[in-house]
Order: structure tokens, then sequence, then C-alpha cells
């Protein structure tokens, strides 16, 4: 009986804190089908006609469809990069043998513990020696190529996981240590990347800081900064429907993300913690 309470009330409380997350969900949503009359007049009342017109102007005035393109072009390609760095470190650092390894392991971890922010003013020079600042390229390889600490744990720790029977069985029949890597520790390995690929995806999705200083041209803005710029301009506009049907549609890639892999976040990210 004592159990089942526990139960239920652990069940109310999970119910409540969806609730924290959806209701203000559903209240940008229904905001974004009002007039701005509607809005002004009485932002908890429902709109009397939907007007989805307000989606079509967010996608064209407020710039949303070109930001999404840029979004989707520097996320992709940045993502891509990064998968396929932080998979090749994780594979060097925890399945082959070699000096100073542990020395570099333990300086990366410590950036664990540094603030991002702290880099930024490096990271503008280095852009604006090499000619890449107001650049989706620039951004790129600046999101791509750097090894996250917290790739290389959870990706290492899922590695390790693995039996080294598994390389000294291919090493005995010839296989060279990049054919180890592709067709033994990649595969097995995938619950895993997956699992980086959508922290890191969310993280680039969402990132602000780093575009907002490297990008000055508006055609080359991400979803993140158009969106600050258009929440700027509600201060001559007051089209604040359009500005939420704007948000609405910048939320709809995470949800649909996170819709497909949740599954595959929590599998990668308890798997690692079990040894074979």
């Amino acid at each position: 009986m004592r159990t089942r309470v526990t139960s239920w009330l652990w069940r109310m409380v999970l119910f409540v804190w969806a609730l924290t997350v959806l209701l203000p969900l559903f209240w940008i949503f229904y905001q974004s089908l009002k007039t701005n009359q509607e809005f002004f007049a009485d932002i908890w009342a429902f709109p009397e006609h939907l007007k989805w017109s307000n989606y079509e102007k967010a996608w064209t005035r407020l710039g949303i469809g070109q930001s999404v393109v840029n979004t989707l072009y520097y996320v992709g390609l940045s993502l891509l990069i990064s998968l396929f760095v932080s998979t090749v470190n994780a594979y060097a650092f925890t399945r082959i043998q070699w000096k100073l390894r542990s020395l570099l392991w333990s300086i990366i971890m410590i950036s664990l513990f540094l603030p991002g922010i702290n880099i930024l003013v490096s990271q503008y020079t280095l852009m604006r020696a090499l000619n890449l600042t107001d650049s989706l390229n620039g951004l790129v390889l600046l999101a791509g190529l750097p090894v996250g600490a917290f790739e290389l744990l959870l990706l290492g720790s899922f590695m390790r996981s693995l039996p080294k029977e598994l390389d000294e069985s291919a090493f005995i029949d010839g296989a060279t240590l990049f054919q180890v890597f592709r067709k033994i520790i990649l595969p097995l390995s995938m619950p895993g990347i997956v699992t980086i690929g959508i922290f890191k995806f969310v993280g680039l999705y969402n990132d602000f800081l780093g575009p907002f200083i490297l990008i000055s041209d508006p055609d080359k803005y991400p979803i993140s900064v158009n969106m600050y710029n258009a929440n700027a301009m509600m201060e001559f506009k007051a089209d604040w429907v359009t500005l939420l049907a704007g948000l609405v549609i910048t939320i709809i890639p995470t949800v649909i993300v996170y819709v497909l892999f949740q599954r595959r976040i929590i599998e990668g990210a308890t798997m690692g913690g079990v040894k074979g």
C-alpha cells in the first residue's frame, strides 16, 4: 500500500512538472494566432479567429526562412565534423596505448571546469586573423573542429565498456587500426554517437553568443541571433504576435529531434556505464 501511495505521489509531481513546461508553450502557441489588438486587449483570452497568416509574416518579414537555411547549414555541417573528430579522438584516447595519453586526457578534462565564455576573445581574434568573421564557414570550423570535454567523457566511457578482445581478435586477423575503428568500434558505439549528436545539435541550435559576436550580416544570421534581432525590433514595431509565431517555428526542430530520439538519449547515456 505504501509503495502505491509513493508511486502515485511521484506521478503527480512529474505531472505538475510537465505542466510547468507544456502550459507556457501552449500559451505562446495560441497567442501567436491572435491579432495584435486581441493580444494587447487580453493576453489570456483565446483568439476569435485563428490568424495563421502570422506564421507567413514571421517566415518572410522577420527573416525566419533565411535564418532556418543558415542554421541548417551551420548546425548540420558542424555536427558532422564534430562527431567525426570526437569519435576519432575518443577511440585514440580509450583504445590505443601511446605516450602522454593520460596527461593529455587530464588536461582536456580540466576544461570541464572552465566557463566557455573565457575563450570568446581568443576565438574572435583567431577568426579575424583568418578573415573568417561574418562567415558561416567560420562558424562551422569554430564549432566543429574543437574537441569538447563532455563529448570525449561520454563517448570515451562508452568505448571503454566494449571488450578489449574485439580489438585483439581483429588485429590477429590482420586488421589495421582504421579497419578496427570503422568496422568494429564505430558500429558498436553508434548509440553513444547518436546521444552525443543530439546534445551537440541542441547546443549548436541554441548557441547565441558565438554567432552574435562573429556574424554581423543579417542575411547570415542563424535562428538564435535572428530571434534576438527580431525581439529588439519590437521596441519600434510592437508586432508581438508575429514574433511569437516565429518563436513557435524555432521550437519545432528541437521538439522533433527530442520526440524521435528520446529513447536513444537514455540508452546512450546509460549503456556507457555498463561494462561489457
